[in-house]
């Protein structure tokens, strides 16, 4: 059974296992309803466990243990990334190493781009698996899609990653180029989010 957390309450702090800005951001907004006091694990001044899982679920749950273990308090995990039907599913998991050691997203849309090399078959789709994991080492994992096609050149500087790429299905805008609002409807991380929140959350918090 789904542990719930103690949104709004004393000691309602959660930390955010991840060291990507954009990414604490969006889960930030996410949970803002729920009253929870948010961390990052950068800000705490985690290491980040080398990601050695082979899915996506894998490496969320090795990332909200280690979060977990090494702060005492609840972590929440991500682990997403793109996968191109044309690709084989990849980048896959490792979306984010795409990118290189700089975080260099725009060589690795073109990277995409230049594999595809004109392929008819643009669809791809986001995926995000969420863990919420606490020190005792009780967990709860979440997985969330959202599909789509590509397209190239980039369009929009909102989001991250390769945001900028990726048209949802039924929109005329990239994940790239919608506000904060219009894609937490739609993504795969809002997808998981839902799961989660119904699961593991009693309820907005009072305002």
């Amino acid at each position: 059974m789904a542990r719930r957390f103690p949104a709004g309450a004393p000691g309602g702090r959660l930390v955010i296992a991840s060291h990507n800005a954009g990414k604490v951001r969006e889960i930030g907004e996410l949970l803002a309803p729920w009253g929870v006091t948010v961390v990052s694990a950068g800000e705490l001044g985690l290491p980040e466990p080398e990601e050695t899982g082979t899915t996506f679920v894998a490496n969320a749950e090795l990332k909200a243990h280690a979060a977990a273990r090494a702060s005492g308090l609840p972590a929440l995990a991500d682990d997403s990334g793109l996968e191109v039907a044309a690709l084989g599913g990849a980048p896959g998991i490792y979306s984010a190493r795409w990118a290189g050691p700089g975080k260099d997203f725009g060589h690795a849309m073109g990277e995409i781009e230049r594999r595809l090399a004109g392929a008819a078959d643009r669809r791809a789709r986001f995926v995000c698996a969420l863990t919420l994991a606490w020190p005792d080492g009780h967990a709860d994992t979440f997985l969330g899609t959202v599909d789509g096609t590509l397209v190239f050149p980039p369009r929009g500087d909102r989001g991250f990653g390769y945001d900028p790429m990726f048209l949802p299905l039924g929109s005329s805008e990239t994940f790239g180029q919608m506000d904060g609002a219009a894609k937490h409807g739609i993504s795969h991380r809002a997808d998981a989010f839902a799961q989660l929140v119904a699961a593991c959350f009693a309820g907005p918090a009072a305002s």
